[in-house]
């Protein structure tokens, strides 16, 4: 039951990631990229003070260290994410983002020595497979907004696998509190170094700060987290894939974009992908060993 609610919250998180597309688009207009990872990191961070501010008293050395390891993987996924933006156009970044699903399992393999699960593995590469369905719209060719959009995908990879070894040992809400204000402190620091103070800030960017904060950050990072408890590493990055699913599905229903036959095949591959990675389908043991006789 733990297991189907933990995946119940990484599907939400999903949703509301990719919600997320068109809520940044419209911040951008107003603010700079670090700008608003500042806005969403401090004011998600003071959400979840007020929240669960109690935690503090339970904080342990090991939340800390392992909580601000967390918050400096996210906050240079997000900036590898941004800057390589710049360079390469969103369907190329959102693809070679994506390219976490396949990246976890190998960082499981490699360095903790954990095997490969067959169905995860080919769940993952059928997954990379729908979102190129869903994302790519010309040639692939490698440039530099390019590699730093995968070395963005490597550290994304990084934050799902240690999210999922932390929480095993550690409470969830406060690695995310930790994580938060680890991403914060940077965020700030860096706009400061940048001179990016902005003076004036327009209503419509407020909104969507404030969406991003509360919904994007705090209620998606938190359920990410929790869910992590009850799941795998690779099953949470394949579930988590489907961010890109729900925001061609927003972007047709609320952007008027149409929806082609390759969106739809995009789609499709990847709920193939989860059920493969939920339903693993194999032989009975008892029927294995008697072909095995």
């Amino acid at each position: 039951m733990k297991q189907y609610i933990g995946d119940g919250m990484l599907l939400i998180t999903a949703i509301v990631w990719g919600s997320g597309f068109v809520v940044t688009a419209i911040a951008l207009d107003y603010l700079n990229a670090y700008q608003v990872m500042a806005g969403r990191f401090v004011l998600a961070t003071l959400i979840l003070i007020v929240l669960f501010g109690y935690k503090f008293k339970t904080f342990s050395k090991p939340v800390i260290w392992k909580g601000a390891v967390l918050g400096t993987i996210l906050y240079i996924a997000f900036a590898l994410q941004t800057v390589g933006l710049e360079y390469t156009t969103p369907s190329k970044n959102a693809f070679l983002t994506a390219v976490n699903v396949v990246v976890v399992p190998l960082i499981a393999y490699l360095v903790y020595k954990r095997r490969l699960d067959r169905y995860e593995v080919a769940g993952s590469f059928i997954a990379i497979t729908g979102i190129g369905f869903l994302s790519l719209q010309g040639p692939l060719t490698i440039n530099i907004g390019d590699a730093l959009s995968l070395a963005c995908a490597v550290a994304f990879a990084f934050d799902i696998f240690y999210t999922n070894r932390f929480v095993q040992k550690e409470d969830a809400i406060s690695l995310t509190i930790m994580q938060f204000f680890t991403a914060s402190l940077i965020s700030v620091i860096v706009v400061l170094i940048r001179g990016d103070i902005p003076h004036t800030v327009e209503k419509e960017a407020l909104y969507s700060i404030a969406y991003l904060a509360v919904f994007s950050t705090t209620l998606a990072y938190l359920f990410q987290n929790i869910a992590h408890q009850y799941t795998t590493a690779t099953k949470a990055a394949i579930i988590l894939s489907m961010e890109s699913f729900f925001g061609m599905l927003l972007s047709v229903l609320f952007l008027n974009e149409v929806l082609t036959a390759r969106m739809a095949i995009g789609a499709t591959l990847i709920m193939a992908a989860i059920l493969i990675a939920e339903a693993k389908p194999a032989f009975p043991k008892k029927q294995l060993a008697k072909n095995v006789r």
